[in-house]
C-alpha cells in the first residue's frame, strides 16, 4: 500500500496568508507514535517524581528561553495580540513550575485509619498514554494545562490539536524534547477530527480530555464511554457577569470589557452574557458602550492593539450570523454588529440588548467580541438569569458587600464563581464546569488525580500483632 501524505496550511486570520504547511501524520506513523507511548510508559512511570519534576522545571526553563518565538507563533497562528501571547506562555512557565514544586505531594500516599490492626491507604498510580483533545483558542496553556500535571503523575500524552495551529502543535512537542523528556513521553499527532474515535478505541489509549465545544464533548464522551475509559470534558459556556446597585462602578465597566474581549472574545470563560440590576443599567451600560467602542482593532503583531482578528474567517462569519439572527428576533445593537471592511477574519466589539427570550445571543455561546447585556429588577432576578442558560463553567458578581457577592456566588450554577474579578484559571485552583460545560476538574491537586488508578491499599498485620499505623 502507498501511504498519501496529506499536507495542512497554517493561515494568518489577520491576512488570510499561508504562513506554514505541514504533512499529516500518517496512518503508519501514528501506529508508530501509539506503540512508543506504551513503551515509553513502562518506563517513564517507574522513574522517580523527583526527576520526572526537575524535567517540568526544564521545560518551563525551554519556555522561557523562547518566549517571543513562541508568541510570536501564536499570534500568526490564531491572531491573539502579541502581548497576550507573551502572557500565555509565562502561564505555561507558571504550571510547569507549580506541578514541578507541588506534583509529589499531591500524589503522595493518603492513610486513611480503619481497623486498628491494618494499616490502609491510597495510592495514586499513572493509568498509560493519555489523548489530549486540544482547542486553537490558547494553542500553548490548554496543551500545558493538560501535559504538566499528566507528565509529572508519570502518564505520557499524545496530543491532537485544533487543525489551523499546527505550528503551535509541532512546537509544544519540541518543548518537551528540549527539556530531556524521553521519546514518546510527548507526541502530537496532526490528524484529522475523522480519526479521533478511532485513536480513543485503541486499547493502547488509557484515557481522553478535549477541551472544546459541548458537541464534541458529547461525541468524545460517548466513543470514550463505550470503551469504559476515563475521560475529562472541559467544553463552552456562557458565563454571566452580574452586576448588582452597590457594585464598584469603575472597576466594573473596566473589567468587563477585559472580561469580554479578552482574546480578541474567544475564550470559554469570557463574560458573554452581562446581567444588571435596574438601579445602574443606565449607567453601566452607556459607560460599558463607550469603553467597547474606544478599543483598538487592528494587526495583533502591533503592541498597541486592543483586539486581533478571529481565528478563521469561517468563525467571523458564524459569529455574524448569530448576531444577525438575534436582531431579526427583536434584540437591538447598540455598538458595532458589522463585518469590518478590511482583509482578514475581524469582527467589531458588539453590545447587543433587549435580546428576546431564546435568541442566539440568549441561549448560546457567542465565541467573540460580542456582548449581551441584560436589563433585571433585583438580586433574585439576577440570579435566576445568570442560572439560565444550559451552561455552567464560570460566573462572576460585582458589589461592594463582599458578605453579599459570596453568597451570591455560592447560588451560581457553575464550577467557578468570582466576586469582583474576573473568571480566569490559576495553576493552584480547580478548573472546570458543571451542566452542559462538562465535567472533571483540571489543575491544582484535582487536576492531577483526574488520571491516575486511585488504588486503595489494605496491609493486615499477623494475627494477634498490630501493624503500626503511619499518621
Amino acid at each position: 500500500m502507498v501511504w498519501i501524505r496529506v499536507s495542512i496550511e497554517s493561515t494568518n486570520p489577520a491576512t488570510g496568508e499561508v504562513v506554514g504547511t505541514f504533512d499529516e501524520t500518517s496512518s503508519g506513523d501514528r501506529e508508530a507514535h501509539l506503540e512508543r507511548a506504551v513503551e515509553t510508559f513502562e518506563e517513564w512511570s517507574e522513574t522517580p517524581i523527583e526527576h520526572r519534576q526537575q524535567l517540568l522545571s526544564a521545560a518551563a526553563d525551554v519556555l522561557r528561553e523562547n518566549s517571543e518565538e513562541y508568541a510570536e507563533l501564536m499570534t500568526e497562528e490564531m491572531g491573539k495580540p502579541i502581548g497576550q501571547a507573551r502572557d500565555e506562555v509565562e502561564k505555561c512557565v507558571w504550571v510547569c513550575d507549580y506541578y514541578a514544586e507541588h506534583a509529589a505531594e499531591h500524589l503522595d500516599d493518603e492513610v486513611i485509619a480503619s481497623e486498628p490492626e491494618a494499616r490502609t491507604l491510597l495510592s495514586y498510580e499513572p493509568l498509560g498514554p493519555i489523548l489530549a483533545i486540544m482547542p486553537w483558542n490558547f494553542p500553548f496553556w490548554q496543551v500545558f494545562r493538560f501535559a504538566a500535571p499528566n507528565l509529572a503523575a508519570g502518564n505520557v500524552g499524545l496530543l491532537k490539536h485544533a487543525s489551523n495551529v499546527p505550528g503551535c502543535a509541532r512546537a509544544i512537542e519540541d518543548v518537551f524534547r528540549e527539556a530531556g523528556f524521553p521519546e514518546g513521553a510527548f507526541t502530537t499527532l496532526l490528524i484529522s477530527s475523522s480519526e479521533i474515535d478511532e485513536v480513543i478505541e485503541d486499547d493502547r489509549i488509557a484515557g481522553v480530555t478535549i477541551t472544546g465545544s459541548d458537541g464534541a464533548g458529547r461525541s468524545v464522551a460517548e466513543t470514550a464511554g463505550s470503551q469504559l475509559k476515563k475521560n475529562v470534558l472541559e467544553l463552552g459556556g456562557s458565563d454571566p457577569f452580574v452586576v448588582l446597585e452597590d457594585a464598584p462602578m469603575d472597576k466594573t465597566v473596566e473589567t468587563a470589557v477585559q472580561a469580554r474581549l479578552i482574546n480578541n472574545g474567544q475564550s470559554c470563560i469570557a463574560a458573554k452574557r452581562f446581567v444588571v440590576v435596574d438601579e445602574v443599567y443606565d449607567e453601566f451600560l452607556e459607560r460599558f458602550v463607550e469603553e467597547m467602542d474606544a478599543q483598538t482593532v487592528g494587526d495583533p503583531m502591533d503592541e498597541e492593539t486592543d483586539i486581533g482578528p478571529q481565528a478563521r474567517e469561517d468563525l467571523a462569519a458564524e459569529l455574524h450570523e448569530q448576531v444577525e439572527e438575534t436582531l431579526d428576533q427583536g434584540g437591538e445593537c447598540r455598538l458595532g454588529g458589522e463585518p469590518m471592511d478590511r482583509d482578514g477574519a475581524f469582527y467589531p466589539p458588539t453590545v447587543l440588548t433587549d435580546v428576546p427570550e431564546n435568541a442566539p445571543a440568549d441561549r448560546e455561546e457567542l465565541f467573540g467580541p460580542v456582548a449581551t447585556v441584560f436589563r433585571v429588577p433585583d438580586e433574585a432576578a439576577a440570579i435566576e438569569k445568570a442560572n439560565d442558560t444550559r451552561f455552567g463553567l464560570g460566573a462572576s458578581v460585582w458589589t461592594e458587600d463582599l458578605e453579599r457577592g459570596e453568597r451570591v456566588a455560592r447560588q451560581f450554577e457553575s464550577g467557578l464563581a468570582f466576586v469582583n474579578e474576573l473568571v480566569k484559571s490559576d495553576p493552584r485552583l480547580p478548573f472546570g464546569g458543571v451542566k452542559d460545560s462538562g465535567y472533571g476538574r483540571e489543575l491544582a491537586r484535582d487536576g492531577i488525580r483526574e488520571f491516575v488508578n486511585r488504588k486503595t491499599i489494605w496491609v493486615q498485620g499477623d494475627a494477634g500483632e498490630e501493624t503500626e499505623m503511619v499518621e
